[in-house]
């Protein structure tokens, strides 16, 4: 990384609300709003990120100009794009909001804000978060293992080990698929015992239908027990959830 970069870096952390100065010199920059000040509410906390596709390093991302959206799905949420985007939600144009949430004016805004994401960044915020949150889970929603070149060549162990020194708890998988049954159950079995939980509901094994990995998982936090359940569709899940629910209900009986 040269200089250049480097102060890249540093404004799109500035603009996404990183602790790089003092509140006070924040405050005065040009649209440094405190993205990520939110004050922890209740007992329990679940931090997720998903679709990283394997981007460790920060880079120029421009939201797309087209999302097609058909029938009742027209014009609405998440099919929307640039000033309709933005009317929407109320958001002012030329702020870090308006670059992050669309393509509107992006090479003078990528000019100003730089390269942003990257895990470098995402480790800050977690730490940041769990920092106020004791006990917090981190959910990886998947597409993590897959969508750069150096987790096409070491298949995927790039984004295994990064998502471990990340803290990841609880995942399921996606594209993480295509690097082929055998390469999951080895990353599963070996990287992530352990460590890491990996859920699926939906996955079978090809001669009698048994299910490869668990659908759910009970974790404490701060004394509550919170399950994650995984399904194909939120009805499958909500599913897996009540069974769950009803299957604890037994068992303390």
């Amino acid at each position: 990384m040269d200089r250049r970069e480097f102060l890249n870096v540093l404004a799109a952390g500035a603009a996404a609300g990183f602790p790089l100065a003092s509140r006070e010199a924040l405050a005065q920059g040009s649209g440094a709003a405190r993205m990520y000040d939110v004050a922890p509410f209740g007992n329990v906390s679940l931090l997720h990120f998903t679709d990283c596709h394997a981007q460790l390093l920060p880079s120029f991302y421009r939201e797309p100009s087209i999302n097609l959206g058909f029938g009742s799905f027209e014009g609405r949420p998440p099919h929307l794009v640039g000033e309709g985007l933005l009317k929407y939600f109320g958001i002012p144009a030329g702020t870090p909001d308006a670059h992050a949430f669309t393509y509107l004016d992006f090479a003078a805004a990528a000019k100003t804000y730089g390269k942003v994401g990257g895990f470098a960044h995402l480790a800050t915020l977690v730490k940041r978060l769990k920092a106020s949150r004791p006990q917090a889970l981190l959910l990886d929603g998947g597409d993590t293992w897959q969508g750069s070149a150096t987790a096409l060549w070491t298949k995927g162990q790039d984004m295994v080990d990064a998502g471990k020194l990340l803290g990841v708890d609880v995942m399921t998988g996606h594209w993480e698929f295509t690097l082929g049954a055998e390469r999951v159950q080895e990353i599963v079995s070996k990287d992530l015992a352990g460590r890491v939980e990996f859920l699926a509901q939906n996955v079978s094994s090809a001669d009698f239908g048994d299910p490869v990995f668990p659908a759910y998982t009970i974790r404490p936090v701060n004394g509550v027990p919170v399950a994650r359940a995984e399904g194909k569709s939120k009805k499958e899940a909500a599913q897996a959830a009540a069974k769950l629910a009803l299957d604890r209900l037994s068992s303390e009986r």
